[in-house]
């Protein structure tokens, strides 16, 4: 490899300059080079030929595991295959290079999609008034809380500091309500897996601010009583926050609106097309019922006579939760994702991706138990009930998984269900991936009972074996040359 990268020269006049490649930089850009940011000496680069170099990189590559070489199984998280044209679109020089500072009047384009994207979101959920602001989920559910807050506290009622919580809920929920300066208050299930209507009713009050529910819940199911729900907490004056992590269970199909929601907030990032995992990129944008509209974040995007502009005249609005109106490759990809597919292609994602789930339901609900076995929706839940007795737990299962190449599906979640398998296969998965999946899972059992320790040894395919999983979590080994 060429050592002379990036080196000092005089030339023939005397002006000293900058050599990159090819690329002479004038002295004077040079000075505006920070000081100690040039090197000294050459850098110590390998002595390698192309061929070691792409192996190198290539071998690295088949370490990684992504939705493109593996079935991704993950409940609750919805790891389909996102379509490369919206990537495409999102690489597009246009949309790529513009910065959030930039003046209105020349990212109109820009802004044009903000605002489509609002109303095709308002559609889909029947709630008019939309912020694309939040960074993800978790964070939607804090701006739909402190929107409450807002509300409540503008009505004179800032007693109402109690939000109701189903046990099945997602994490981020009572740790949103905590965040938001709430309370959260946990109501039971009951033995069909959806909220105790008994027990909700019990716990309604003047100091219920409001009722977060996940609907589709984690355990895969509608919850059929949902009118009455939202009824009853109306009732009271409280509000009802549905958590649309799982909308693309129902998308296109049921507005969450038409049951009585009041807000709600979506995972582009899961439902609408964006690379998911290892924490991002996301955007968990809420919709609100009109009487909501005033608090939401601001700056908000409107059209007038002149085009599409920020307007910061909100005085009523909670403020700002980060430093710009929204994730704009996100946005952009969830604006292709829906303008590709359209209404009626959306309703059919939420039907594949319900038909998927029950399919492997059924073929799998004899051989692992299924404790809500059912009509499912997305997703669905399982067990190890049947596998206990050779001493194997849903962790075993999962690490089995790794070594016949699929990622492992969420375990141990919902609380509610002990040794829990959640199994989503969404809608990106054909037929033929489904059956092996089914074979693979019915292989594991088969071994559960002929060579259980063939499981507490697995993965065995992989560069690091079985971790302890406490340890890995109090002490995580980040890097290879450390511990």
């Amino acid at each position: 490899m060429n050592k002379d990268l990036l080196l000092y020269e005089k030339s023939r006049a005397g002006r000293r300059t900058l050599r990159l490649g090819e690329l002479d930089v004038p002295a004077a850009d040079v000075k505006r080079l920070p000081k100690g940011s040039l090197r000294e000496k050459f850098a110590v680069l390998p002595e390698v030929g192309e061929l070691e170099l792409v192996r190198h990189y290539v071998r690295l590559s088949k370490k990684n595991v992504s939705i493109t070489d593996s079935f991704y199984p993950l409940g609750s998280c919805t790891m389909k295959y996102n379509p490369v044209t919206n990537e495409a679109a999102a690489g597009i020089a246009g949309f790529r290079q513009i910065h959030p500072f930039q003046d209105a009047g020349r990212v109109q384009g820009a802004l044009a999609i903000w605002k489509r994207l609002e109303n095709y979101l308002a559609g889909v959920t029947g709630l008019p008034a939309v912020t694309i602001h939040p960074a993800a989920g978790a964070q939607g559910e804090l701006c739909a809380l402190l929107v409450a807050g807002a509300h409540f506290e503008a009505k004179g009622e800032s007693q109402r500091k109690v939000v109701l919580i189903p046990d099945s809920a997602h994490g981020t929920n009572p740790a949103s309500a905590a965040i938001a300066g709430l309370k959260a208050v946990t109501v039971k299930s009951g033995d069909d897996g959806l909220v105790d209507l008994a027990d909700l009713k019990s716990k309604l009050g003047d100091d219920t601010a409001v009722f977060m529910i996940t609907n589709p819940s984690t355990l895969g199911l509608f919850e059929t009583r949902i009118a009455e729900i939202c009824a009853a907490v109306h009732a009271v004056g409280g509000l009802v926050y549905m958590d649309g992590a799982n909308l693309n269970a129902i998308m296109g199909v049921a507005r969450p609106a038409d049951f009585g929601v009041d807000m709600m907030h979506i995972n582009l990032h899961k439902t609408f097309s964006t690379p998911h995992g290892g924490g991002g990129p996301g955007a968990g944008p809420i919709c609100v019922i009109e009487e909501l509209r005033r608090f939401l974040p601001a700056p908000r995007i409107v059209e007038d006579a002149n085009g599409y502009r920020l307007d910061y005249d909100a005085p009523d609005s909670i403020g700002m939760l980060r430093g710009w109106p929204g994730n704009w490759g996100v946005v952009l990809r969830a604006y292709c994702y829906i303008r590709r597919l359209g209404r009626e292609g959306i309703r059919r994602a939420a039907e594949n991706a319900v038909l998927n789930a029950n399919y492997l339901r059924v073929k799998l609900n004899k051989t692992y138990h299924v404790p809500f076995d059912r009509m499912c929706m997305h997703e669905f839940v399982c067990n190890t009930r049947h596998q206990r007795q050779y001493g194997i737990h849903a962790v075993d299962i999962a690490k089995r998984l790794i070594d016949l190449g699929y990622h492992p599906m969420t375990i141990y979640f919902p609380l509610v269900v002990s040794e829990a398998m959640m199994i989503e296969p969404t809608e990106t998965e054909c037929k033929e991936t489904l059956d092996a999946f089914i074979e693979d899972m019915l292989l594991i059992a088969q071994e559960c009972a002929d060579d259980p320790d063939k499981l507490h040894a697995a993965p065995v395919t992989t560069p690091v074996g079985r971790l302890d999983e406490g340890r890995a979590v109090k002490d995580p080994v980040l890097c290879y040359t450390c511990g």
